[in-house]
């Protein structure tokens, strides 16, 4: 046999493999060429008549016909083949089971609702690194050196001069920093403080803070409209705002803000403690010195500043009374709150 008439009873024995109808035409294609008396075992038989310079090219021919017939065989054997067990195939024919359709996290919502609210007045969100240096976190932010947040027991500190953040406020220095008035954005993000982790405490939360720095008047009663604003739209249209007094040293002066209890619209309820408000954020104009260690003029700029937890925010949104259950991925909650 000649290499041509090889390779003429390869495509004929691969056509059989390919017409066959069931399972039986397949087998008698298998014996006919593969079987002890096959086709392929009598061709193998025929080598010691063929010119031994074309012994190897022979040779791997029959080999590879071989092969690629065992392999056609195998993959249209699959097809013909029956469940054992009646009942047991795969209808084919039956419609799929979508999966049901999952939610956004809690955490994550409260960040997105607030980002486009903010939006819309103008604020742009920006971003920066978990792990800070002290002069970002502490010192631009007219933090004094014998604070007690800067203790280790306050604070993860990495190195000397490295720490997790304990705010998104670092972002507000990089960002002015880097660019000229006016900058208004908001930073939501992680953040690490030395917490026992409790009911309403975690050593790992997240923050949303605001800045808006403009070389044109900015005043309380602008900070006061942006907070009311948004009170009003993530807690709904009854929603209001009330400031007290405060301090930090980032801002002066310096304010608490409340928003208006949303459960029982300022009547008083178990959620606000019976008062009408709950405490959400902290707030204020941004202090001269704090314009000064970034380099900005503080006699030919303004701005305000404020800030508040995600967390706090979901827990009143959504009525959730444990922190620890934001990070628990238990699915039951989370259905609750689709």
């Amino acid at each position: 046999m000649t290499l041509a008439d090889l390779e003429k009873q390869q495509i004929k024995s691969l056509n059989e493999v390919a017409v066959a109808t069931d399972a039986a035409a397949l087998e008698q294609v298998r014996i006919h060429y593969l079987g002890r008396n096959g086709v392929v075992p009598a061709v193998m038989k025929q080598m010691k008549d063929v010119a031994p310079a074309d012994r190897p090219v022979f040779g791997k021919s029959v080999n590879k016909w071989s092969n690629e017939l065992k392999q056609a065989l195998a993959a249209k054997s699959q097809l013909f083949d029956k469940p054992k067990k009646s009942g047991s195939a795969f209808d084919y024919t039956l419609p799929g089971r979508w999966p049901t359709a999952g939610s956004k996290h809690p955490i994550s919502r409260v960040i997105e609702e607030s980002a486009a609210i903010f939006g819309k007045l103008g604020f742009t969100v920006a971003d920066g690194p978990d792990i800070e240096n002290k002069f970002n976190n502490f010192t631009a932010l007219n933090t004094p050196a014998h604070h007690p947040s800067m203790n280790e027991s306050d604070t993860f500190w990495l190195a000397e001069d490295q720490l997790l953040r304990t705010q998104t406020s670092p972002v507000q220095i990089r960002m002015m920093t880097e660019h000229k008035p006016p900058v208004r954005i908001i930073t939501p993000g992680r953040t690490y403080r030395r917490d026992t982790t409790d009911a309403t405490h975690s050593a790992n939360f997240h923050q949303l803070e605001g800045l808006y720095v403009d070389t044109k008047p900015v005043s309380l009663a602008d900070l006061k409209a942006t907070l009311a604003y948004y009170a009003k739209e993530m807690m709904g249209s009854e929603a209001g705002v009330r400031f007290r007094p405060h301090f930090f040293p980032f801002t002066e002066p310096s304010v608490e803000v409340d928003f208006s209890c949303h459960v029982c619209a300022g009547k008083g309820c178990r959620v606000c403690k019976m008062s009408g408000w709950i405490e959400i954020a902290g707030a204020g104009m941004v202090d001269p010195r704090v314009f000064e260690f970034v380099g900005y003029p503080p006699e030919e700029v303004y701005g305000y500043a404020f800030g508040f937890g995600i967390e706090r925010i979901a827990m009143i949104k959504y009525g959730i009374p444990d922190i620890r259950w934001l990070y628990e991925n238990d699915v039951r909650f989370l259905e609750q709150l689709r």
